[in-house]
């Protein structure tokens, strides 16, 4: 474990370095705008990797999933859809599997926030880079950058004319057509056009007739340009895009076929094996939906005043997705159907005025307006095996076989009604949000070598949620304790009154004998209670309480004041240093799902009001605001044939936003306080002309200091504390290694050679999880460990011809993704595998 130690002994390291002598000045030059002005990556007192467009090209980087491959400190995970996507840096980062939820990692391309994952992992376009920033970035980047920024850059269109034609092919028949042109209409007006269709075929084959192979890949995009500059002082750039993901998405394993899985067993049906978690097989029984259509159009607008520049981004987008999946991963009709549209609209304008940058005084005023729209219908149904699943549960629990369907006489319903085929829950949920943001930076040269730097931020958010929720499971809505049954008797009495007396459980005959024998009522509930317990726990679809009402009001409004101070000193011409202090915020996330449910604290209220109904369940409605501070100093040198950066940082998350899968619903609520206490090292460095080395590493003590109702990891129910407890899922020790050698064969003709390895140190997956028993009686730990090589070749000829050779985890490695609890299946534990290698070739034709 990394400890405050190493942190101070890696401080020195800092010291040491800013008495290092001066070398010779590196010639390339990596252009960023972290800070929102355009300034050189070794300049930038700031946290950043940046991935140029080189080394995307070279590594076969194709979305942002794939960058997580050259820098550590990011790490991306796409779970249970194609739209689920979740984003990690530096431990911190959440917004999956919930529309609601918005992200802690904001996505930025060309300048334009991309709201929800949905709508950023579609092929990237033709770049110049990849930044990401590390640490709350809310000054400049506004509500929901508390972790940090991926901000992707474009090229712009050019005025002189080229472009390229590229096809591929793969493993899982891999399929790629993209291409790319760009050129001026005009001396003043230039233009640009990129599309790409990618395919491959699912790497997870199904083992159920009629159902497609699983993590296929089916997508394409198109984006558009058009750059106009009248005069040498005034831009104009208009940018339109569009793309679509049809996809069978996404397969899951076993890792403990224990409890339901005997359940499931007896009826007949087939699960993973979880002795062999890597087959790559599928039991479900129809393919899963989905489709991502996703579009936008922006406008830039940039006018140098000559003392400073005008900038403005407007921009429209709008996210539809559709998602339908059998949920219980077996060959079971267990849940026919868990379902999931998302129609989300989003407006931002920015505006910002920024001085020309020449001036000891330096300064940058902004402002953002952002509006959102987001309806979501959804739901789920019951399937033919759901009944006899529970009855055979209760079964072999109680030794009573048709436990549950022995129930509905009682209450006066015919067969199949209790958890019977067809049983639907309908969920709408609508959300407003607006949000307008006031923000400036101040940069004061104190002397040639030192620059103060202050900025601020005032955030304002609010949020009106509208729920309406129709729970169709009727056994769900029977208070099993205190309902009377047919007989007009409660249940823990109906159940052993009649072999206790002989009679049967009317009200009559309950009076008649505690007439006689006064506390038999009382001793016969006592004995049944357990089994009712038993039975309660099979309405795992508590009925909901819609809002808003007259005690929630669905509404939220959070505004902040977050802040940076830091200092930069430039050395020398190559060794530049810096230490800051910064705050980030993240507004309040709704839960828009059926497992939303009423704080305990409006219980009372709810109850007073007539709102409650039957076995009502407390929850929480959503997670309070996220607020992030972090301490940070680095340093970045450049020498002779190469640069070095290095961060040390203490970086706190209170409130921080946690979503938990229990097995039948997702909890959403603050986790206290996360900090995480770190380094990063980023080395590049050429040992000749020809072979260039990198390496970066990140080192890190995730905690919860405070994590008192750690629902993830409850026992029995009952919330566990995890505070100060090593934050799961984070590993301590994450760095890729990569090599690049280029060779120049003459005539015009060159290749290049290409490996990067990524290394995560383990780390348990998940809380609440910590090992697994297979049904071979093997106990293992539920970790994460990270050993992946890509490799990549290529050639590039005179007449504009190029081949490339790639492969993607090409020894194998194998690890989880994600672990999590069978759906309505207690003992049964799934997870997420890794894709296993895949490899292509690509014919590139430039022109």
């Amino acid at each position: 474990m990394l400890k405050k130690s190493f942190l101070l002994s890696t401080s020195l390291v800092l010291a040491a370095a800013t008495a290092a002598p001066a070398a010779a000045q590196v010639e390339d030059e990596i252009i960023v705008t972290a800070t929102k002005r355009e300034t050189t990556l070794q300049a930038t007192p700031v946290a950043v990797s940046v991935t140029t467009a080189d080394v995307i090209e070279k590594a076969q980087i194709l979305d942002i999933a794939d960058l997580q491959s050259v820098v550590p400190s990011l790490r991306v995970t796409q779970l249970q859809s194609s739209q689920n996507t979740n984003f990690v840096i530096r431990g911190f980062g959440n917004g999956a599997n919930n529309a609601g939820i918005e992200p802690s990692v904001g996505v930025f391309i060309d300048g334009v926030y991309r709201s929800r994952s949905a709508a950023q992992i579609g092929d990237l376009p033709k770049l110049q880079r990849v930044e990401v920033l590390k640490g709350p970035q809310s000054t400049l980047f506004g509500k929901n950058a508390s972790a940090g920024v991926i901000s992707v850059v474009t090229a712009k269109p050019q005025f002189e004319s080229e472009g390229y034609l590229e096809a591929g092919i793969g493993n899982y028949d891999g399929r790629l057509l993209r291409g790319y042109a760009t050129g001026g209409l005009s001396e003043n007006f230039a233009v640009s056009l990129g599309a790409s269709i990618q395919k491959r075929d699912g790497y997870s084959e199904s083992q159920v007739a009629g159902v497609d192979d699983f993590n296929d890949r089916d997508r394409w995009n198109v984006r558009a340009q058009a750059l106009y500059q009248p005069t040498d002082n005034v831009e104009f750039r208009l940018i339109a895009d569009m793309s679509r993901i049809d996809e069978n998405c996404c397969a899951v394993t076993n890792i403990q076929n224990q409890g339901a899985s005997l359940a499931v067993a007896a009826l007949g049906g087939q699960f993973n094996d979880d002795t062999d978690p890597f087959a790559y097989e599928s039991f479900v029984n129809r393919n899963s939906q989905n489709t991502v259509d996703d579009m936008g159009v922006s406008f830039h607008a940039d006018v140098d005043l000559g003392w400073a520049t005008v900038t403005s981004i407007s921009s429209y987008r709008e996210n539809d997705s559709e998602f339908s999946q059998d949920a219980d991963f077996n060959t079971l009709e267990l849940l026919r159907d868990v379902n999931s549209d998302q129609e989300i609209a989003t407006i931002t304008q920015e505006v910002r005025l920024t001085s020309a940058g020449d001036n000891q005084l330096d300064w940058m005023l902004g402002g953002y307006f952002f509006s959102e729209d987001i309806s979501q219908v959804g739901g789920l149904e019951y399937g033919n095996d759901l009944q006899p699943y529970i009855n055979v549960l209760l079964g072999q629990a109680t030794g009573i076989p048709g436990l549950l369907s022995s129930l509905e006489p009682l209450y006066g319903f015919g067969p199949g009604t209790f958890l019977g085929a067809g049983a639907t829950t309908l969920e709408a949920f609508e959300q407003d949000n607006t949000a307008y943001s006031v923000f400036g930076t101040v940069d004061f040269d104190v002397s040639d070598r030192l620059t103060l730097t202050v900025g601020g931020n005032y955030t304002d958010d609010s949020k009106n949620v509208t729920s309406n929720v129709v729970n169709g499971d009727i056994f769900s809505s029977i208070d099993l304790f205190n309902d009377p049954t047919v007989f007009g008797t409660p249940l823990p009495i109906a159940f052993g009154f009649q072999g206790a007396t002989g009679l049967a459980p009317t009200p009559a005959n309950v009076a008649f004998i505690e007439s006689v024998a006064p506390g038999t009522s009382a001793a016969i509930a006592g004995a049944t209670a357990p089994l009712i317990a038993g039975i309660q726990t099979t309405q795992f679809q508590p009925q909901f309480v819609n809002f808003p009402n007259s005690v929630e009001s669905g509404k939220t409004q959070d505004d902040k004041f977050t802040y940076i101070a830091r200092a930069a000193y430039e050395v020398n011409d190559l060794l530049n240093v810096y230490a800051s202090y910064g705050t980030g915020f993240k507004a309040t996330s709704w839960n828009l799902g059926r497992d939303s449910r009423p704080f305990p604290a409006d219980a009372a209220a709810l109850g007073a009001a007539g709102l409650l109904p039957a076995n009502a369940v407390f929850r929480t409605r959503f997670a309070g605001p996220e607020e992030a501070r972090i301490i940070e100093a680095g340093a970045k040198m450049k020498f002779d044939n190469g640069n070095l950066n290095i961060a040390v940082f203490d970086q706190t998350i209170e409130g921080f936003q946690s979503n938990v899968f229990l097995g039948t619903g997702f909890t959403l609520l603050n986790a206290g306080q996360q900090s995480t206490l770190g380094a990063e090292v980023d080395v590049s460095y050429s040992l000749a002309d020809a072979l260039t080395l990198s390496f970066a590493g990140t080192f890190l003590d995730p905690k919860y200091d405070e994590f008192t109702e750690a629902q993830g990891a409850s026992v029995n129910g009952v919330p566990t504390d995890l505070s100060g407890e090593t934050v799961s899922g984070v590993s301590e020790v994450s760095f890729s290694l990569g090599a690049t050698y280029n060779h120049d064969f003459g005539n015009g003709m060159a290749g290049y050679l290409r490996g990067d390895f990524q290394y995560e140190s383990p780390t348990q997956i998940v809380d609440g999880i910590p090992t697994a028993t297979t049904s071979a009686g093997e106990t293992f730990d539920v970790e994460r460990e990270v050993k992946t090589f890509n490799a990549s070749a290529g050639v590039d000829l005179a007449n504009g011809v190029s081949l490339q050779l790639w492969a993607r985890n090409l020894f194998n490695d194998e690890y989880f993704l994600s672990v999590f609890p069978g759906v309505a299946q207690a003992g049964v534990i799934q997870t997420y595998p890794n894709a296993p290698r895949t490899y292509g070739a690509n014919l590139r034709i430039s022109f």
